[in-house]
């Protein structure tokens, strides 16, 4: 199922992200002297005009771990198609147990959507959707399974070039 396209985008200067943390975990380790904490932050970016990253970070401090994040998300950043603040179509995705739902809205909806699903449609520049995570709430794979799911979006441009068709053929078969 897996057939997003390769729409992966090179870090330009001019390029405005917006970074967004998503979840911050603690994470305590038991030695001999006592307990070390650690902290990992999953971190969204996003030029909210449809390119969108995540990253990991782990460090000993909370603003390390972000830090961390937001770089590791601007080194792999996709392009996705947002059409008048909506997606173009219906699409499903999996990424380990979470599974998400999208699905476009009118205008004036807004972007009805659960934590983690949330700051990555509005990350992207999507105003008006709505989406459904079922299976696991884990944020690092709802993140993920989002941005696959918003990866294999088409617009209809794309679809006629892929097929070799024009763009009313695509609409009216």
């Amino acid at each position: 199922m897996n057939m997003a396209v390769n729409n992966r985008v090179k870090v330009a200067a001019d390029i405005e992200l917006k970074d967004r943390l998503v979840a911050i975990n603690r994470v305590t380790k038991v030695t001999k002297g006592g307990r070390t904490f650690s902290f990992s932050a999953i971190v969204v970016v996003g030029n909210e005009n449809g390119i969108i990253g995540y990253g990991l970070g782990k460090a000993s401090e909370v603003t390390a771990a972000i830090a961390k994040g937001v770089e590791a998300a601007k080194k792999n950043l996709v392009r996705v198609p947002v059409l008048k603040g909506t997606v173009p179509h219906e699409q499903i995705a999996r990424f380990g147990g979470a599974e998400v739902f999208i699905k476009p809205a009118s205008h004036g909806t807004g972007v009805v959507a659960g934590g983690a699903m949330r700051a990555v449609l509005e990350s992207v520049g999507i105003t008006d959707v709505l989406a459904k995570s079922k299976g696991s709430s884990n944020p690092h794979n709802l993140v993920k399974a989002t941005i696959e799911a918003l990866s294999m979006m088409r617009d209809a441009r794309t679809v006629a070039e892929n097929r070799g068709v024009s763009l009313s053929k695509v609409f009216n078969g």
